[in-house]
């Protein structure tokens, strides 16, 4: 199924969600309809992303499938974005987290704006603005350049060969994760930690610590700094990807 395909969920399939469809795919933008309910949804789940809640006055979606939306999107980028009258858009406003609902439209709803608002989500998503950022800060510029690959083709991915450099881009961009080698001259990992709290501005960034050693002493001192966690630098590329988006899941 293709990437940027759209789900319009809603209670039946009217004539008003088979008009909104047909301008979606007349506009290139593949579209179909499915019943909101958690079998028919978890059955036809696939990498679309965007989700349309089409709802009325007598109909709207219960409770257990916007928990259950809200848990499947954690897993990646997807986006809702809810049509209804003002009680139904606040109702759905108060039963999912804000960050998956893009924008909200007023019935009865304006086709164009729609199709502009899921062409505006879709190029977005091919720039990669939605991808979480991570920083990796390590001085060893070939461990750097191979977690940089493993990475890049799930998150923007950032790179720093010391911690005085890597509070120097903090001050100019934001991250939504460091990778902060424990062990480094000049300016060690728990002094760069001890740094990033100390301010504000980097005090709430997530941190977890790369370390070659693996002895209960090493990871001892390690835990004891309170990071979010630790990576051994031997880790493997599929075990490093799974953990990262265990993190962002849970966080």
């Amino acid at each position: 199924m293709q990437e940027g395909k759209i789900r319009i969920l809603g209670e039946k399939e009217t004539f008003l969600i088979r008009i909104l469809a047909k301008k979606m795919n007349d506009a290139g933008i593949a579209c179909e309809f499915v019943p909101w309910s958690v079998d028919e949804i978890n059955t036809r789940w696939d990498s679309t992303g965007i989700f349309a809640l089409y709802m009325d006055a007598s109909a709207r979606p219960n409770k257990a499938v916007l928990h259950f939306l809200a848990e499947k999107a954690s897993e990646g980028d997807h986006f809702v974005l809810p049509i209804g009258e003002a009680a139904e858009l606040q109702y759905i406003c108060d039963n999912l987290p804000g960050e998956l609902i893009y924008k909200t439209f007023l019935r009865p709803i304006n086709n164009e704006e729609f199709i502009r608002t899921v062409q505006e989500i879709q190029s977005r998503k091919e720039q990669g603005e939605f991808r979480k950022s991570i920083l990796i800060v390590d001085d060893d510029p070939n461990y750097l350049g191979l977690v940089r690959e493993w990475l890049k083709g799930t998150y923007k991915v950032s790179m720093a060969n010391s911690g005085l450099q890597a509070i120097k881009w903090l001050g100019k961009n934001k991250a939504d994760l460091i990778l902060l080698d424990y062990e480094m001259p000049v300016t060690s990992g728990p002094q760069v930690l001890e740094m990033l709290r100390s301010d504000v501005e980097t005090q709430n960034i997530p941190v977890i610590f790369l370390t070659g050693k693996g002895d209960k002493e090493s990871v001892m001192a390690v835990v004891e700094l309170k990071p979010q966690g630790y990576f051994l630098k031997n880790i493997g590329r599929e075990e490093l990807l799974e953990k990262l988006k265990d993190f962002f899941v849970l966080h």
